[in-house]
């Protein structure tokens, strides 16, 4: 048995704003939107490389406040291109940690993004110990 990456529902209340802050700043691509013809809540499921998120409207997915950790093996480079594209909102810096370098990211709904990179030693196959 294999467990996979987790996909996180994080709580969104405007599609455009959601697409705003994901798509044009943070680089995601929309895997699929659902947009239910009755005006129920809607969900969109992006991702960038391996990292995938859940947006979702309805209610109980995911509370605002919640706090996702993605690894990334280059922050400088992420951190760069975070700065090039600029937001008026959202300056982000580098903090170096016991456990790693992070750069946090509010989204316009509380939800906070945590890019991680750590420096980790692997066995003789490559994984991680």
């Amino acid at each position: 048995m294999i467990m996979k990456s987790p996909r996180p529902a994080l709580r969104i209340f405007d599609n455009k704003l959601a697409k705003s802050f994901y798509l044009d700043w943070l680089a995601f691509r929309v895997n699929w939107e659902h947009h239910p013809e009755d005006g129920e809540p809607s969900i969109i499921k992006i991702s960038r490389d391996e990292a995938t998120l859940c947006l979702s409207e309805h209610y109980g997915d995911g509370l605002p406040g919640a706090k996702v950790f993605i690894e990334v093996d280059d922050i400088d480079a992420l951190h760069r291109e975070l700065t090039d594209r600029k937001n008026s909102y959202m300056k982000p810096g580098i903090e170096t940690m016991d456990w790693g370098r992070t750069l946090t990211v509010t989204d316009p709904f509380g939800n906070k993004l945590v890019f991680v990179h750590s420096e980790t030693s692997t066995d003789e196959e490559g994984r991680r110990m």
